[in-house]
């Protein structure tokens, strides 16, 4: 899971583990109390909370299609505790065996996808392939080595536009490099030599750019690696993928919806 949740238990390995507070006894009786009407929500979110220590906040708690058993969303991040808010499955995925469907996968995807329409696109670095009707954003770090894959395979697309979010998250020269590009007069020409062959742009970047906007951004929506896209349908995708999978994507997703 994103936020590493494993690390708070030693038994998340076996995919089991015991929310502290929520043992027997008559402080796992206080925890385990539940709320109006017999609502355990209350009593799982508090269980959830005691074992994070603090370090995240539970976003939600619904039902799952299991009988007994509650999905606890931590921001797009999602754990299954039993209506007792006594046990945990951690780094789990729930799948409906009769139509082999992920509903883990379906309920992370719906969390994290975002309405292409509300996506700032002025604060991107705009290149149209073709007609350009298809869509993505692409968050992109300067030295983001899967990030250079995926923009050669992004250019050898046909009628996409691409937008590019230079997020600098993982060197220090990183946002040096991002503004740069924006000072250049070419922007497209200056993030894809710089992601294609190494080559920084000749200037010291101190024009009026928007790279502190895009990390507000990312931050916004929870981007914490690159690459990561988005696309016009809202769905998104983290992580480099291979040519043939890229463009399966983008004929699925590219179009808004």
């Amino acid at each position: 899971m994103a936020l590493g949740l494993g690390a708070f238990t030693a038994q998340a390995q076996t995919g089991t583990s015991t929310v502290p507070g929520a043992s027997s006894g008559s402080a796992g009786a206080a925890s385990t109390s539940t709320g109006a009407a017999g609502d355990p929500t209350p009593a799982i979110r508090a269980a959830v909370e005691t074992w994070l220590q603090g370090r995240y906040k539970v976003d939600g708690v619904r039902r799952t299609p299991v009988a007994g058993l509650w999905e606890v969303q931590i921001g797009t991040d999602l754990i299954y505790v039993d209506d007792k808010a006594q046990h945990a499955l951690v780094e789990g995925q729930l799948v409906e065996l009769r139509t082999n469907r992920n509903l883990t996968q379906e309920r992370i995807e719906a969390l994290s996808a975002v309405d292409f329409k509300d996506l700032p696109l002025n604060i991107a670095i705009r290149q149209v392939i073709g007609k350009g009707t298809r869509k993505v954003a692409v968050f992109e770090d300067a030295n983001c080595g899967h990030c250079r894959n995926l923009r050669r395979e992004l250019l050898n697309l046909t009628d996409v536009t691409i937008y590019t979010y230079t997020v600098p998250i993982l060197a220090s020269d990183s946002e040096v490099k991002a503004r740069q590009a924006w000072c250049a007069s070419d922007k497209v020409k200056a993030w894809n030599e710089l992601m294609l062959n190494g080559k920084v742009p000749d200037n010291k970047g101190t024009c009026d750019n928007p790279v502190a906007k895009v990390s507000e951004l990312a931050r916004k929506l929870r981007v914490t690696a690159t690459p990561t896209m988005i696309f016009a349908n809202g769905k998104r995708q983290t992580g480099g993928v291979p040519a043939p999978r890229l463009k399966q994507l983008i004929d699925e997703n590219g179009r808004e919806g």
